[in-house]
Formats: C-alpha cells, sequence, structure tokens
C-alpha cells in the first residue's frame, strides 16, 4: 500500500492482476457450465430432444447426399446425450478445482487443472457442437435446432479464459 497524501492506495503487480482474472475466468466458466450440466440433469427430456433432433437430422433440407449421416436409434442418442451431460459434469468439476486452486494461490496447479477444463469445453463446444453437430449432421440447416450460435459463445467465453489463463508467466509462481 503507497500512502499519496492522506489517500492510500493499493499497488497490483500486473501479474496479480492477471491471476485474479484467471481466478474469475474460471469461476466464471465452472459456474456456467455446472449450472449447464444441472440443468441437463434436471430437466433431461429438453436437450435430450435437442440432441436427437440434431443426429437425426429431421429438420435439414434431407439432401440424399447427406441423410445416410443421420443416427436415428433412440438408444444411441441417449447415449451421446448422456455421454454430453458427463462430458459436462467432469469439466464442471475439474474447473471448480481449478478455481480453488487459484483462491488458494497454487497458480502452477491451477493454471495446468484450468486449462484442462477449458479445453475440455473447447473440444465439447468446438469439435462436438460446431464441427460434428454443425456441419456432419447439418444442424445450421435448421431453423429449429440449431446450437451454433450457443455453442460458438461458450467456445469463445472458454477460449478467452484460456488465453487469460496461459497467459501468467510460471517462473513467477512463486513469487506471488
Amino acid at each position: 500500500m503507497v500512502i499519496a497524501g492522506k489517500m492510500a492506495v493499493m499497488t497490483t503487480t500486473p501479474r496479480n492482476t492477471l491471476n485474479l482474472t484467471a481466478t474469475l475466468l474460471t469461476a466464471g466458466v465452472a459456474l456456467y457450465i455446472a449450472l449447464v450440466a444441472f440443468g441437463n440433469i434436471t430437466d433431461f427430456g429438453t436437450n435430450q430432444a435437442f440432441v436427437q433432433h440434431v443426429l437425426a437430422m429431421d429438420t435439414t433440407f434431407k439432401d440424399d447426399d447427406l441423410m445416410w449421416r443421420a443416427i436415428t436409434n433412440k438408444g444411441l442418442q441417449n447415449a451421446a446425450y448422456v455421454a454430453i451431460i458427463v462430458w459436462e459434469t467432469v469439466a464442471a468439476l475439474v474447473l471448480i478445482y481449478g478455481t480453488w486452486l487459484w483462491a488458494r494461490r497454487d497458480h502452477a496447479r491451477a493454471r495446468s487443472i484450468s486449462t484442462y477444463g477449458l479445453l475440455m469445453l473447447m473440444l465439447l463446444f468446438g469439435a462436438g457442437f460446431i464441427a460434428i453437430g454443425g456441419e456432419w449432421f447439418s444442424m445450421w440447416q435448421s431453423k429449429t435446432w440449431n446450437g451454433l450460435d450457443a455453442a460458438l459463445r461458450v467456445f469463445v467465453f472458454s477460449g478467452i479464459s484460456l488465453v487469460v489463463v496461459l497467459l501468467s508467466d510460471r517462473r513467477t509462481d512463486s513469487a506471488n
């Protein structure tokens, strides 16, 4: 703390600010994906219908050259949905743990754990929803069951958080 006249001014280093930012962004993504997973578990049917329609491709243009990709087996559709929920839940737990490590100022471990959790979400929403759902199952063609905007929001939120997490300098961790 620096005293300037009668006003106390708190000084923070850019590293401390970056670690605080990483903590808050990790916590924000953790909260978001925990709520998503909780919603998918407690209101199973709503997003189950979403996954079923995307995989069945029943609201796309029904181009014969693409429809062979459709998965109409309810068992496979439900297995995919349960796998998504499990992935979201594990990612939420990883990010909650990462947030806890940031709060404890265990920056090296927090950075590592947070990186894993954020990458899990980038894989799910980037590769899973944008690439596979959006392109392979032509989700972009559906006016009703198009989740590309939502997937992009999560992908960007996770990606920006990951950049901040990785920006901190590992060589200065012991000094903070």
